[in-house]
């Protein structure tokens, strides 16, 4: 499965390894994800989402429902 977020589709960049010389090898920015259970109360069910954790504050701050919401409005679900 690859590194993605299901909700808001972060994925990984691509940059460079500058060394004190100034040569330049190719590295991955990888996206910080965790895999956390949420209760939705309106379907009365688990759900189990890989998320980022900047989308696992959004969520505190919103609530699962509206986000939820939200993504499938903009066809991220």
């Amino acid at each position: 499965m690859s590194r993605v977020c299901e909700i808001s589709g972060k994925r990984a960049q691509f940059g460079n390894n500058v060394s004190k010389a100034m040569n330049k090898t190719k590295r991955r920015f990888e996206v910080n994800l965790i895999k956390k259970r949420f209760f939705i109360p309106g379907e009365d069910k688990w759900v189990t989402l890989k998320i980022s954790t900047s989308v696992l504050k959004t969520i505190n701050r919103k609530g699962i429902a509206a986000v939820l919401k939200e993504a499938k409005a903009q066809g991220a679900l």
